[in-house]
């Protein structure tokens, strides 16, 4: 139960946060938190220390719990990234993390054909042909989960642990998208096919072949989600 409480009011304050309806230098204190979510000071405790982790805010001692601005924030965790995907600021997450897929998953897919273990190579091949299979049949769930796999295992072949290390985040866009109904009912046969073809070079070590075809899955995503960031100003900091 306490775990539960705390989670509910994480997700609470967290949202509030991001969403702008607290705004950044809001003090907060725990007696009001406790008042609104009706939990005991423990679990505010607790919740405080998790979005402290996240960047969002900060305990200021004899003054309260002072919210941070947006430039604290840690914009890769994928909690924080659902939030937004969620809230007001949608559209400058789907772009910045569509923007960093595409500068990153093209370099990851080169170096996977040139160091993916094979039996890692070959797990790839079996999923985008999963992929082929499910995206034909209409099970938009099901096929988010192969297509998480697989740009999972294409990150970790590469054999960077800091590009793999972004699976998480990857998989929190993927899963946003999917929920805010940007994909389309029966993926594009191009694109299933391009899936094929990153997984085909991988395994065959074709490292520009590779990059080649994520770049084209790349800018297929922006084409299909780009109107939703097109009155969306960039965030500077």
């Amino acid at each position: 139960m306490s775990s539960s409480l705390h989670n509910r009011v994480v997700d609470a304050v967290g949202t509030l946060i991001v969403d702008g309806r607290t705004p950044t230098g809001t003090v907060m204190l725990s007696e009001q938190i406790e008042r609104a979510q009706g939990v005991s000071r423990s679990v505010v405790r607790e919740a405080v220390r998790v979005l402290a982790a996240m960047g969002l805010v900060e305990s200021v001692k004899r003054v309260g719990i002072r919210v941070r601005p947006q430039s604290g924030w840690n914009a890769f965790d994928p909690v924080l990234i659902r939030w937004r995907l969620a809230g007001a600021g949608r559209g400058a997450q789907l772009r910045s993390l569509t923007e960093l897929r595409a500068s990153v998953e093209p370099m990851a897919a080169e170096l996977a054909a040139q160091h993916c273990p094979q039996a890692m190579s070959g797990e790839l091949m079996t999923v985008a042909a999963q992929m082929r299979t499910v995206g034909r049949s209409g099970d938009l769930d099901r096929f988010l989960a192969l297509d998480i796999h697989f740009h999972r295992l294409v990150l970790h072949g590469s054999g960077n642990e800091m590009f793999a290390k972004l699976d998480e985040v990857i998989a929190a866009v993927l899963s946003g998208r999917t929920g805010l109904g940007l994909m389309p009912a029966h993926p594009h046969e191009t694109a299933l096919q391009w899936h094929v073809d990153v997984a085909d070079a991988i395994q065959g070590g074709h490292p520009v072949r590779a990059r080649e075809s994520m770049e084209l899955i790349m800018r297929r995503t922006i084409a299909e989600v780009e109107e939703s960031w097109a009155d969306t100003a960039r965030i500077f900091f």
